[in-house]
């Protein structure tokens, strides 16, 4: 079992497809109890960072290290300490919820029957655990694929617009999860382009712009303000 590490950083890291540089050059980090917001419009280079973050997406250049190492040096263990809610929900649509959540948490070595049930109760689906996914709204979807990527209790949770399909009774309950999730001691990288939902939730506010960093500085108020001013949209 991999040692937990308390700060992910990244280094001079660039991601390159072709010519096309969608990172460029940014040096970031997070410890635990932070949730980091990364905010930027569509096409910023958010989705690459929480891929490459989540070790899916290898950096064309620099260095990520969770808590000193690289992911090749903390190897299926330190992989296993990680989190993702990625845009793609990654479930089974021709299961039902409840064998969906069985399923990853074989895969994670857990006892399904002593973590399914919670995961079901936390996503509000008590009453659809054993509906097929196919017939679901985005939103319970989602809510369902959150449950997923928590159902190992990971020290890095990393979530690709989380909030997509969400209802406002959802959203709330979302974002107080993820503040339990913060006051525990995990680390919280969140991508978004959705200031209203951003605003008061993360502690840190990282603005990327055309895959570049323009802004690392902890939250505070009048954060449209201030995005408007470095993003121009």
């Amino acid at each position: 079992m991999s040692a937990p590490f308390d700060r992910v950083e990244l280094t001079d890291v660039s991601r390159h497809y072709g010519r096309r540089r969608a990172v460029k050059n940014i040096s970031l980090s997070a410890g635990r109890g932070e949730i980091v917001g990364l905010l930027g419009p569509n096409g910023a280079g958010k989705s690459t960072l929480i891929g490459m973050l989540s070790t899916l997406i290898a950096p064309s250049g620099g260095t990520i290290r969770y808590g000193g190492r690289t992911a090749d040096e903390g190897g299926p263990a330190l992989r296993g300490q990680i989190g993702l809610l990625a845009h793609e929900l990654h479930l089974y649509s021709e299961l039902s919820a409840r064998q969906n959540l069985e399923f990853f948490a074989q895969l994670h070595g857990l006892d399904a029957a002593a973590v399914v049930p919670a995961a079901l109760h936390a996503a509000g689906l008590d009453d659809r655990a054993d509906d097929a996914v196919s017939g679901f709204s985005r939103g319970m979807r989602q809510r369902v694929a959150l449950e997923r990527a928590l159902l190992h209790g990971p020290q890095l949770l990393l979530l690709d617009e989380p909030f997509t399909g969400l209802d406002d009774r959802a959203v709330t309950a979302v974002t107080d999860r993820l503040r339990r999730l913060a006051d525990r001691g995990a680390i919280v990288i969140l991508a978004t382009h959705d200031l209203d939902l951003a605003d008061g939730l993360v502690t840190r506010v990282a603005i990327v712009c055309d895959g570049k960093l323009v802004s690392d500085e902890p939250a505070s108020t009048g954060l449209r303000g201030r995005y408007r001013a470095l993003v121009g949209r």
